[in-house]
């Protein structure tokens, strides 16, 4: 008996993914709820578990771009199989000298190139993970400079070019040598490289979570009448406040406290204030939200992903550091799930942590506001007629204006730079 391996649905509007990496081989016997593979969607990375125990047979490859309910491989469940796996379990190790000799299946080419490096004890993401692979390359050989020793995509890339600096010689031009390149780049589907190109461009293939982010800034940019205003916020007492009651805060919360979830706060009330800065056009139709489900963009290898606070508005300030903790880490390690990027009404986007001084940040559609925040900086500043330094930050809030009017919008954002600079407004909610 066998059971098919499918493509799950994938939440609102997702119906096709591609399959970025298998995380068993052809022939593996696996455990039900063990992960087979990693699917990435336009909106996120996910992986899939199997359904029942047996020996797994893969019917499509990596790289296979595949729609819900696609079948990319079949569990073998009969007897033969589980007494195959539990012997694995039960097998002792023996000495090299010791072991049984027994065929090995042929490998076709495709498969061995798939195979994990060896010496890999590197911890890698699945986009490092796959330029690894395809290049055959050792992560123990490769200077790592991202956070912790990981890994990145642009280490990668540097190293794939330094070796073929240091490897690749000039080949003689034979009549017979160009259709074979031509044919093996063919069976990769790579462009050929265009001319005067030689070693100094990398082609990489757009991943589906990138091209449908470029193709949503692009609706954004031709459906909204974006506009941007501006205003600038005295952090003093926000930070003084989070100096003073951060460790009793973590000790009795279990959690950090941040600036995105003051900022978060203070945005759900100003949004009370002004309620037509979440709400969204349809068609002839302005819909109001009661509630705010509210974004917070996360940067990950992959690309700029906004997960959604569910019933922001409802949330004290350790539970709204709780859950945008939780989602940031399932956006970095790869778990987040369409479900967790669907439905939000309003985004918050911290470029601040970057350096940045100051941006325009980009809609979200159907979303009508998005608030920036940027880099703290001491600046002098006229304070009662004296000039003094403080910690200041811009923010930006960019909107649709063919919905809200400037004066809502300065509104808002007026709002928001009161109860930050006034924190015991966010807990009296005044």
């Amino acid at each position: 008996m066998a059971v098919e391996v499918r493509i799950p649905s994938l939440g609102e509007s997702v119906n096709q993914g591609v399959i970025s990496r298998w995380l068993k081989k052809d022939g593996d016997v696996v455990q039900a709820d063990e992960m087979l593979f990693e699917l990435e969607t336009d909106k996120a990375a996910m992986e899939i578990p199997a359904e029942a125990g047996g020996r797994l047979e893969i019917l499509k490859p990596e790289g296979a771009e595949v729609t819900v309910g696609t079948v990319v491989a079949r569990i073998v469940t009969d007897g033969a199989a589980a007494k195959a796996g539990a012997a694995k379990k039960a097998e002792p190790v023996a000495r090299p000298a010791e072991a049984p000799a027994r065929a090995e299946p042929r490998k076709e080419p495709q498969r061995a190139a798939e195979e994990k490096p060896k010496g890999d004890t590197t911890p890698l993401s699945p986009a490092v993970r796959k330029l690894v692979t395809e290049h055959g390359l050792d992560p123990s050989g490769i200077a790592a400079s991202g956070p912790g020793g990981r890994i990145t995509k642009a280490d990668v890339l540097q190293r794939i070019e330094g070796g073929k600096k240091e490897t690749e010689k000039p080949q003689p031009s034979t009549p017979a040598a160009e259709p074979v390149a031509s044919a093996a780049r063919a069976e990769r589907a790579e462009p050929p490289p265009a001319e005067g190109e030689g070693e100094a461009v990398t082609r990489v293939r757009m991943s589906l979570l990138r091209r449908r982010i470029a193709e949503r800034l692009v609706e954004a940019q031709r459906t909204a009448a974006i506009l941007t205003t501006f205003n600038e916020i005295d952090m003093s007492e926000v930070m003084d406040l989070r100096r003073r009651y951060r460790d009793r805060f973590e000790k009795v919360h279990g959690v950090r406290l941040g600036f995105m979830s003051l900022f978060a706060r203070a945005v759900t009330q100003a949004l009370r204030d002004v309620p037509i800065v979440n709400a969204q056009i349809e068609g002839n139709e302005i819909v109001y939200h009661k509630r705010v489900h509210l974004g917070i963009a996360v940067g990950s290898e992959r690309g700029l992903v906004v997960p959604i606070v569910r019933n922001a508005d409802s949330l004290s300030i350790a539970d709204l550091e709780k859950a945008i903790g939780e989602l940031a880490e399932k956006v970095r390690s790869g778990k987040i799930v369409p479900d967790d990027l669907a439905g939000g009404t309003f985004t918050i986007s911290n470029g601040g942590v970057y350096g940045s001084l100051l941006s325009t940040p980009i809609l979200n559609p159907p979303q009508s506001g998005i608030l920036g925040m940027h880099k703290i900086e001491e600046r002098p500043v006229v304070v009662e007629k004296q000039v003094v330094v403080r910690p200041m930050m811009y923010v930006a809030l960019s909107y649709d204006h063919r919905l809200v009017d400037g004066e809502q919008a300065v509104t808002f954002l007026v709002r928001v730079k009161e109860r930050l600079e006034d924190p015991a407004r966010l807990l009296l909610e005044i």
